[in-house]
């Protein structure tokens, strides 16, 4: 897909498993998550590159509230960090 016409005009991505590819690796979850949110940059800065017109993140569920504090607490942060920048 290079030619304009025949890219999509909307792209959403499920934001799911950067803990189990952290464990994978045997790297902390919180390793995961950054590099979850990398990947996010990147993929939103070509999106912007190729004018996709909408670009839909489901990066939290209700479940997510259920894991350790600390872990919630990492993961808001880093969205913050993101979504500002």
């Amino acid at each position: 897909m290079t030619q304009v016409e025949t890219l999509p005009k909307h792209i959403a991505i499920i934001m799911d498993g950067n803990g189990r590819w952290a464990k994978a690796r045997g790297l902390p979850r919180f390793k995961g998550h950054q590099e979850g949110a990398e990947s996010v940059s990147v993929i939103t800065e070509e999106c912007a590159r190729r004018k996709i017109q909408q670009l839909t993140l489901y990066a939290f569920s209700t479940e997510n509230w259920k894991r350790p504090k600390r872990e919630v607490s990492f993961v808001m942060r880093l969205l913050q960090r993101y979504l500002v920048n």
